[in-house]
């Protein structure tokens, strides 16, 4: 059996396949890996085995064997996933309420005016400007304070919060994270028991039969999954843009494209290459092409090279906002597509639209390859993003 590769791959433009897994992904469906914390894990790279092993349920989120050791993704997952770790049905069915297409439509005017907002402040600024700083960091974070109830003068707090939990490359803060955020969402909770008002946590607190403890975790979940991705999407999504010779100014004389451009981007997106894909666990023996897969190994679905596979989008590496992109796994699939899709979409859609109509000559102030990935992070995204106009 050959050695197994050595995770996180090397990574020389934070915009582009790291080269490592695209020739892994060239040699087959399923890997052998190392992972970043010395642990063996099953890679998979085939677009149509990560699409069907997303939605199987021999695989769980869960270890079978809770004595095991986690890896530091998986541990902050658990950490913020709790007992619906093992009841995604559950999980599922409080959270989709809650993100109807009414309630997204209804939340998009706020969108709107925060970005807005943030644009005008961007337009007073002399360039060249750190977009993510500037834009990706500042939006989400009010955005999510407004639809869950959060006081806005809270929003600074629970935001490096969720940054610390987020960490990967440091146990301890990543814990301390967590501990802040539960803490807070606790007494959160608390308030919108006492004096509820028009808000998803206090909707989600009127579930009947749901315990305090499930409404903490459903909050902490929430605030955690829909900021942190949100802001590297963001992020990611412009400069994936702006990278791309001709693509920002299409989008300039057809503002029609915006959201098919939301969508490539998205498939084109880096996340943190050192966490190698989401991961699962074996709860059964099993085979994938012809690999056997033990009951309680670690199983890495790498969606970046599903979604790289040229056997389902032509050309992969190259951004094309005309693109067709149903077959994309960025929000995962079938019962375990993510609920938040809407809003991450909602929110690029209005960055896009407006960015685009206000700055149609904005363009990256550095080179392409300059831009860095972050790496102590479960999300990933760039460190920072440097646009002039």
């Amino acid at each position: 059996m050959s050695t197994p590769a050595q995770l996180p791959f090397e990574q020389p433009h934070a915009l582009r396949l790291p080269p490592g897994l695209r020739a892994l992904r060239s040699r087959g469906p399923v890997h052998r890996v190392r992972t970043a914390e010395g642990g063996e894990a099953w890679l998979v790279t085939e677009h149509s085995w990560v699409r069907k092993l997303l939605d199987d349920d021999r695989l769980s989120r869960s270890n079978p064997d809770p004595q095991a050791t986690k890896d530091s993704g998986s541990a902050v997952l658990a950490g913020l996933l709790g007992g619906f770790a093992t009841d995604h049905a559950r999980l599922r069915a409080l959270l989709e309420p809650h993100f109807s297409p009414e309630r997204m439509l209804a939340l998009r005017p706020y969108v709107e005016k925060v970005t807005g907002r943030l644009l005008d402040e961007l337009a007073a600024r002399k360039p060249p400007v750190d977009l993510r700083e500037a834009l990706a960091l500042a939006l989400p974070i009010q955005v999510m304070c407004a639809w869950l109830g959060v006081p806005q003068e809270d929003k600074d707090r629970f935001g490096g919060w969720t940054q610390d939990a987020a960490n990967v490359g440091d146990p301890a803060r990543s814990r301390q994270g967590l501990g802040e955020l539960f803490a807070y969402c606790k007494g959160l909770v608390a308030d919108k028991r006492r004096s509820p008002g028009d808000d998803a946590i206090s909707r989600i607190c009127a579930t009947e039969g749901i315990t305090d403890d499930e409404v903490l975790g459903l909050t902490a979940l929430l605030l955690f999954g829909g900021y942190e991705t949100t802001v590297a999407r963001i992020g990611t999504c412009v400069a994936l843009l702006l990278a791309e010779p001709g693509q920002w100014e299409a989008l300039h004389a057809d503002p029609g494209l915006v959201s098919g451009a939301v969508e490539e981007t998205l498939r084109m997106s880096m996340p943190n290459p050192h966490t190698g894909g989401m991961p699962r666990y074996a709860v059964t023996d099993f085979d994938i092409d012809g690999v056997t897969v033990r009951a309680g190994d670690f199983v890495l679905l790498n969606t970046i090279a599903a979604n790289h596979d040229e056997t389902v989008f032509t050309d992969p590496g190259r951004i094309d906002v005309t693109r067709d992109t149903a077959d994309s796994l960025v929000f995962g699939y079938g019962a375990y597509h993510c609920v938040g899709a809407t809003l991450a979409r909602t929110q690029l859609q209005v960055v896009l639209a407006q960015l685009v109509a206000r700055f149609p000559a904005l363009r990256l102030a550095v080179g392409a390859q300059e831009l860095e990935l972050r790496h102590n992070t479960l999300i990933g995204g760039l460190t920072h993003l440097p646009v002039t106009w």
